[in-house]
């Protein structure tokens, strides 16, 4: 299965060319954007042209000195190429949309950054085009695949914290610089769809399919023009709560409680472990403090056999568009 990506971007190398390594896909190329793609129909300057060319010339050649493969002149020839089965978008999350929905018409399966679009309508489309023309669609919240979730899964199942009383999920980062794409609305920016959307994520799968917002708030501050830091809570049928916090100008934090009858789990870099990492838990009861240690797990590794998954299974494929729509309609819930 020969796979190519829309754009030389930072996870593309850092992340995701690594754990390709490991899997049976064969990396053919990447492409950069054409000046047309960048700026649209009117460019600016030569010189501007010239400089933007030069820059993402010089990102993609990092990858095929490394890695192999070929340099495409732009998204649209990558998307078009007859060499091309599948692709990976790392783009913001504001252009995911119109590049997966070009990726899926012309034929190619498709492994989208999360979130895969930044509005429920869509989603759907995608998953639309994905279903009539048998591709897969896969949202690439890689974190969802790293074995340390199910060894947490397995304490809250076996009752060691007794019976759960709240389920608290934090996760945000310090200021980036002024021209990062997350506080550009068009290019879909904001704490919500960049942070709060990894928390949402767990949340529903710490309660389950009947889990539902309660309260949201999305909080702004002078100056940007998107959501810089919000919180909410969801509940399931059975009563249980997950409260989630989340920003992009907040002290670090990537971490889970979960507070029971009997006992308190607590773990930090649960949405984020990297390769190597291995995650701690700690367990307290009544003053009695046990701290664990997970073992290290590659999740993107995990995510690309997901998807690969996806293409050879259609079982598989329909449910993974469930999850994909499933996730799309509680961020928008918690947008209204």
């Amino acid at each position: 299965m020969k796979i190519g990506i829309l754009c030389p971007s930072e996870i593309a190398l850092r992340r995701f060319m690594p754990a390709l390594q490991k899997t049976s896909f064969a990396f053919e190329g990447l492409a950069v954007n054409s000046p047309e793609e960048r700026f649209g129909e009117v460019l600016p300057s030569e010189d501007i042209v010239s400089s933007m060319l030069e820059s993402e010339i010089c990102k993609a050649k990092v990858f095929t000195d490394t890695y192999g493969g070929n340099i495409f002149s732009s998204y649209e020839e990558i998307i078009n190429s007859p060499e091309i089965e599948a692709l990976y978008i790392p783009l913001p999350p504001g252009l995911h949309y119109k590049w997966a929905k070009k990726a899926l018409e012309a034929g190619k399966h498709v492994l989208v950054e999360k979130p895969s679009t930044t509005s429920l309508l869509d989603t759907r489309n995608l998953i639309a085009i994905a279903k009539e023309k048998g591709l897969a669609l896969h949202e690439n919240y890689m974190f969802n695949f790293h074995s340390q979730l199910d060894a947490i899964d397995e304490i809250v199942k076996n009752g060691e914290l007794g019976e759960v009383r709240l389920y608290s999920i934090k996760f945000g980062f310090p200021m980036r610089s002024a021209n990062d794409f997350r506080y550009v609305k068009s290019l879909g920016g904001g704490a919500l769809i960049d942070a709060g959307g990894y928390c949402i994520k767990y949340a529903t799968r710490l309660l389950g399919e009947s889990a539902h917002i309660v309260y949201s708030q999305m909080n702004y501050k002078n100056g940007f023009e998107v959501d810089m830091y919000g919180s909410g809570a969801f509940v399931n049928d059975e009563g249980t709560t997950a409260q989630i916090a989340f920003g992009m100008d907040n002290d670090y934090k990537c971490e889970l409680e979960i507070w029971g009858s009997t006992g308190t789990l607590k773990t930090g870099r649960v949405l984020t472990a990297p390769v190597g990492f291995e995650p701690t838990i700690t367990i307290s009861k009544n003053g009695s403090v046990e701290e664990r240690k997970l073992e290290s797990d590659d999740a993107f590794e995990k995510s690309i056999l997901k998807f690969k998954e996806c293409i050879f299974n259609e079982e598989i494929r329909r449910k993974n568009y469930l999850e994909l729509e499933k996730q799309s309609s509680l961020v928008e819930d918690f947008l209204k």
